[in-house]
């Protein structure tokens, strides 16, 4: 009898991965595709422009700052493959006049074409505690529409420099068990996601099991992606665990540091 049910688990599994690419998205072809890259001046999503236009794409980069646009434009041209690609600069606050935003968008798909892939790298990260952080810095498939919502780790660029500015040290002390990734590889990793119709896009074994613990009611891509959560969950679980303990311990020290600090200025 057990056998006989194990045969059937193992049947359906097999079935559910030999249907799976029926139900997954089509990957998008970023040979000759428009991508839109706001933030696409520095950091990430400078590298994310220069990865999409190693395989192709025409780009669209959108930042306020003109002359790093100019800098960033240099940058991903030399990553070109063929003679027909265009990177196209666009000097806008997206923040700010949405009006502003739909014009030069609408601008930039009559010289490049309908918009294929949306980047949205604009913004920076405010570091802080909670209760210290001023209130209006918390301003924030029917269509055939994909999103992917990428969790980049700790990146080596210039507003991951301005956050530590700011950064509580448990904060950092945290963080800093993962270490800090380079742009270029975060940004290989956001496109190959983005292409394949990825919803969640991680970085490294931490990323993975991070977003396989917080999937929640979140889509998944494909039913192997579905059943890959569900096998991993108590195992990534059972190491958050581990986890958690360390960075409360993390924390607790850094709360006894700062009281036998304030003692010691008190004595004085």
């Amino acid at each position: 009898m057990l056998l006989v049910v194990a045969a059937f688990i193992v049947a359906f599994v097999l079935l559910l991965y030999m249907i799976s690419p029926l139900i997954s998205p089509k990957p998008l072809k970023l040979n000759g595709a428009h991508v839109v890259v706001t933030g696409g001046s520095s950091g990430i999503g400078k590298c994310i422009a220069m990865e999409c236009y190693k395989h192709g794409a025409f780009i669209t980069l959108v930042a306020r700052d003109e002359h790093k646009l100019v800098q960033a434009k240099k940058e991903v041209e030399k990553c070109a493959i063929n003679d027909k690609q265009v990177v196209l600069c666009i000097s806008v606050d997206v923040s700010k006049d949405y009006n502003q935003v739909e014009s030069v968008i609408k601008q930039a798909q009559e010289k490049l074409g309908p918009v294929d892939m949306l980047v949205n790298c604009a913004g920076t990260s405010i570091s802080g505690k909670f209760e210290e952080v001023e209130v209006d810095r918390f301003k924030m498939k029917p269509y055939n529409i994909y999103v992917t919502v990428a969790y980049p780790p700790d990146t080596d660029t210039p507003g991951f420099a301005e956050e530590n500015k700011t950064k509580p040290l448990e904060t950092k002390l945290i963080s800093e068990t993962a270490g800090v990734c380079q742009p270029e590889q975060v940004a290989k990793v956001v496109v190959k996601d983005a292409v394949q119709g990825n919803f969640s896009s991680s970085f490294g074994p931490d990323g993975y099991m991070l977003s396989a613990l917080t999937c929640g009611m979140s889509p998944v891509t494909s039913i192997t992606e579905g059943l890959q959560q569900i096998v991993t969950m108590g195992l990534f679980r059972t190491i958050a665990l581990f986890y958690l303990g360390s960075f409360d311990s993390i924390v607790r020290r850094c709360m006894i540091q700062r009281e036998q600090s304030k003692a010691a200025d008190k004595r004085e």
